[in-house]
């Protein structure tokens, strides 16, 4: 192993010393997938299908090249603190989300095939505070 220093370091890789810090808890692991969606809002995203009738094995496996999920991956922030892969599984792990808020984010039963940025962005942030909204009522009201 060749010994380097920082300086040395920072001239051949892409160093990000903010990592730990931007995303330390769920919420602003959150708020930055949302604003990596945002920063091209009307790219086009694909959709994956069916996610609520795949068994747990096969959705937690499913992925679908260029999905919101995808421009989570993309990030090296986001790969630097551990995300693996662009896989439903992975980015249930990573954000900490459950199966419902993870298929209102990336599953075609709400917007089709595929899907604009914009949109995923504020599913992402309604994952944030899952207990806020009409939607989030409505549902309490239906599920209890």
């Amino acid at each position: 192993m060749k010994y380097q220093t920082v300086d040395q370091l920072n001239a051949v890789a892409d160093v990000h010393a903010e990592a730990a810090v931007l995303i330390a808890s769920r919420g602003q692991r959150l708020e930055r997938w949302a604003q990596l969606l945002e920063q091209d809002p009307g790219r086009r995203l694909m959709a994956l299908a069916g996610t609520e009738y795949a068994t747990p094995d096969v959705r937690e496996k499913m992925r679908s090249t260029g999905s919101p999920i995808t421009v989570a991956f993309e990030d090296p922030i986001f790969r630097a603190q551990g995300l693996k892969d662009d896989t439903y599984g992975e980015a249930k792990r990573f954000f900490e989300l459950s199966d419902w808020q993870l298929h209102e984010v990336v599953c075609h039963c709400h917007v089709g095939a595929n899907l604009p940025a914009r949109w995923a962005a504020s599913r992402v942030r309604a994952a944030i505070s899952p207990g806020s909204g009409i939607l989030a009522w409505l549902r309490s009201v239906f599920m209890h």
